[in-house]
């Protein structure tokens, strides 16, 4: 069973999907297998992640498992 990678806002469309089935392993490995371009987006300084669910501080060595879900969220802007 596969992981899957979620992009939400301004990074779906980077992405050109919302999400993306990915083999389980480390996050870099993960991110080595993407387009470079996608990749250097989602490690934004300003990009957060969220592994099941739960929002991650930025510090952990994120390993995906089959069947995790990786959701990237874009900084917000407000008015």
């Amino acid at each position: 069973m596969p992981a899957r990678l979620v992009f939400l806002g301004r990074l779906e469309d980077i992405a050109g999907m919302g999400e993306l089935a990915v083999n389980p392993g480390p996050l870099d490995q993960v991110l080595a297998a993407l387009d470079p371009a996608l990749a250097v987006e989602l490690l934004g300084e300003r990009v957060r992640m969220a592994l099941n669910g739960a929002l991650l501080g930025g510090n952990e060595a994120v390993v995906l498992a089959e069947g995790d879900e990786l959701a990237f969220l874009p900084p917000v802007s407000g008015g």
